[in-house]
């Protein structure tokens, strides 16, 4: 039996290499491989010694030849195959060991250079692990160190290695070669200055952990991240305290986070089932909790809350009055993290880059039955180099602009249809998930004033994340004494809204983009 080995990654090869050694395998192996095992006291075979070939072109080309896949690919139990070996002078060979270039530790690094990257993509590596693979009736393919002791194991006790290991190990090849092609695959496509959506779409992900069940308990359920240099998302988060996440605690803490990742100031978000349900924004991180509370203590239990300054002192009294699933954050004071662990099943995440946005390249995905529609994410608050304009006779007032541009953020985020209302830095009334836009306009309005009174309503700016077909919006937001309206504009009936507004004097502004969120 001869077992060719040939590792970027060399843990445990040494300790493997020796057992097979020890059972009577032959040892083939190249470059650094060869040296390792070598200096370790094993007596190894050169792959230049196999193929009676030189390695040459600095190492590109060491195992693509005959006799090493010839000797990888003949089925045993075809004797044209076996004939043919014989006559051409090859050996089988039985164990193929091979992990390969580092290529996504490379182009994780900071500033790699292009050529760097290319230089670690590997050709003979997945070369002969899908040969390998391929004939994996006679071949055992070891692309995981994880699977050493497997391999000993059955050798030791069956003297072979049984076809079901032999098709698992085929399985991982495939996969750990598919990824690596899709990581290569990706890198080039980001490499050229006319990125867009490809033809076809090859999408690879790691997995972080197994879920204890999906969105609901009979569905299994696991999370994966994206191999990217990028910081600040919730594959990077930290448990601190508490239990798992779940598949809706993930889900939902993304949907806090995107809105979060909105706002330079001081700012809170709270989030149920990816709406969010309170937001507030202050000169400091407490201020800006208690805002977000106030404007729907309801909503807020259960909830998750994520800040994008410190939790300090104060404000980990505060939330300790409620019950919150989550609580995530780029830092905690000493004593706050000693508070908020002070309750068993709260979940408490450190995310230092909290404020790190996407990638604009990013795409946005959403599965269908039998398919999938991608896009490029909704990197934009508003058009590149536009400042918001009124198109009514009133102008909106400083505070308004701010309140304004707070509910353009908070109705981007909010599933639609959505209407959100905000005063001085506070959500007051969000509506989100309608089959019309006015009955989100009417929950938002009836939301402020059952948690702070119809007097909240008066000087407040209101967001539509779609534009006005029809006045009811502007007649309900005169009703409550809204003074501002911020929404996309388009409609055929622009006019009849301008007009409702410029007869009530409330300011309304035009972003010419929408925000829709499904």
């Amino acid at each position: 039996m001869r077992a060719l080995i040939s590792v970027s990654d060399k843990t445990g090869i040494v300790k493997f290499a020796e057992k097979l050694q020890a059972l009577g395998v032959e040892i083939i192996s190249t470059g650094g491989t060869y040296k390792t095992l070598e200096s370790a006291g094993l007596k190894v075979t050169g792959v230049s010694d196999v193929t009676d070939f030189p390695e040459c072109l600095d190492g590109r080309v060491k195992t693509l030849h005959p006799k090493i896949h010839a000797g990888i690919l003949a089925m045993r139990s075809n004797p044209g195959h076996m004939k043919q070996l014989k006559e051409l002078n090859v050996k089988t060979i039985d164990i193929v060991v091979v992990n390969l270039y580092p290529f996504e530790q490379t182009i994780l690094k900071e500033n790699t250079a292009r050529q760097e990257a290319i230089e670690n993509i590997d050709i003979g590596g997945p070369t002969m692990l899908r040969s390998a693979a391929k004939n994996y009736q006679d071949v055992a393919a070891v692309v995981d160190p994880e699977d050493y002791d497997k391999i000993i194991e059955e050798l030791e006790t069956n003297k072979g290695i049984s076809l079901d290991t032999k098709f698992y190990l085929c399985s991982k090849v495939f996969e750990h070669t598919a990824h690596y092609d899709a990581l290569i695959a990706s890198y080039i496509k980001r490499e050229r200055e006319d990125f867009g959506l490809p033809e076809t779409m090859t999408l690879t992900y790691e997995k972080v952990q197994d879920m204890r069940y999906g969105e609901n308990p009979h569905q299994k359920a696991a999370f994966y991240k994206e191999v990217s240099k990028n910081k600040g998302f919730l594959p990077d988060a930290v448990k601190l305290h508490g239990k798992d996440l779940s598949f809706n605690n993930i889900n939902d803490t993304n949907g806090a986070l995107e809105l979060l990742k909105e706002f330079d100031e001081p700012a809170v978000v709270a989030c149920k089932h990816s709406n969010p349900c309170g937001v507030g924004t202050a000169d400091n991180i407490y201020d800006a909790y208690i805002k977000a509370f106030n404007a729907d203590p309801t909503s807020i239990f259960g909830g998750i809350i994520v800040f994008n300054r410190e939790v300090d002192e104060r404000a980990a009294e505060e939330i300790n009055k409620i019950f919150a699933e989550i609580i995530a954050a780029p830092s905690y004071s000493k004593k706050a993290l000693e508070i908020l662990s002070s309750k068993k099943n709260i979940r408490i995440l450190l995310l230092k880059d909290i404020m790190q946005k996407q990638d604009k390249h990013a795409y946005d995905f959403k599965k269908v039955a039998g398919g999938i529609l991608v896009q490029n994410i909704d990197s934009k608050l508003l058009p590149d180099g536009e400042e918001i304009k009124a198109v009514t006779k009133k102008q909106p007032s400083e505070q308004e602009k701010k309140d304004l541009l707070m509910a353009w953020k908070l109705v981007k985020h909010t599933k639609s249809n959505a209407i959100t209302i905000v005063k001085n830095g506070q959500s007051i009334g969000i509506g989100p998930g309608q089959v019309n836009r006015i009955w989100a306009c009417k929950q938002a309005i009836d939301h402020a004033v059952e948690f702070l009174g119809e007097d909240s309503l008066k000087g407040a700016s209101l967001a539509s994340d779609a534009f006005f077909p029809f006045p009811d919006c502007v007649e309900e937001a005169t009703k409550a004494g809204i003074t501002a309206i911020i929404q996309p504009g388009g409609s055929i009936r622009d006019e009849v809204s301008i007009e409702e507004c410029n007869k009530n004097n409330i300011s309304m502004v035009f972003t010419g983009m929408r925000h829709f969120r499904h």
